[in-house]
């Protein structure tokens, strides 16, 4: 499996960093225990089974709209599969507009019902992930949100990238020249 993402700004992915470091330091789930050297505050845009040369190429022509101005809304919690504690964003028009180029080039070259359909236009929740367990309600607690720093109120998002979950790869999206 691929992701698509969007790695933050310097001063975003280390207000990030802080609140992964605070949620891990109160014995919390928190992203900051996941040691893999790819690991670093993002926004997944979308999931695909392979980045083949056809969405390789419309994803450098998404590339060419950043840097992207983002505003953070806050804190939110869901309860999927898994407890997720993260900090949304505004979901406004030129983040839209990027997430929906990014969806139409995977979908462009993904066989049928392979797309995480959490990830659809419409359906997709915008958030920086700060601490993820399997353990239901781990985030329930009001007091969670008193142990982070403030969401920078804006930040901008500067780099796509993908990583592959067989192999580790990492690979940087860069305009074409």
């Amino acid at each position: 499996m691929r992701t698509v993402e969007l790695l933050l700004d310097e001063a975003a992915d280390l207000a990030v960093r802080e609140a992964w470091r605070r949620l891990a330091d109160a014995g919390l789930p928190s992203q900051a225990r996941h040691r893999s050297p790819t690991n670093s505050p993002h926004l997944t845009l979308a999931t695909c089974p392979e980045l083949t040369a056809a969405i390789r190429w419309e994803l450098a022509e998404a590339a060419a709209t950043l840097p992207l101005p983002a505003r953070c809304t806050g804190v939110v919690r869901f309860e999927r599969p898994t407890s997720v504690l993260a900090w949304a964003l505004d979901l406004d028009s030129a983040l839209t507009g990027l997430h929906r180029r990014v969806w139409d080039a995977v979908a462009s070259d993904s066989p049928p019902g392979t797309l995480n359909p959490l990830h659809e236009p419409g359906r997709w929740s915008p958030h920086i992930t700060l601490g993820r367990t399997r353990r239901a309600g781990a985030f329930a607690d009001r007091r969670v949100s008193e142990l982070l720093p403030a969401p920078p109120p804006s930040l901008r998002l500067t780099t796509l990238r993908s990583y592959d979950t067989r192999t580790g790869a990492l690979d940087l999206l860069v305009p074409r020249s």
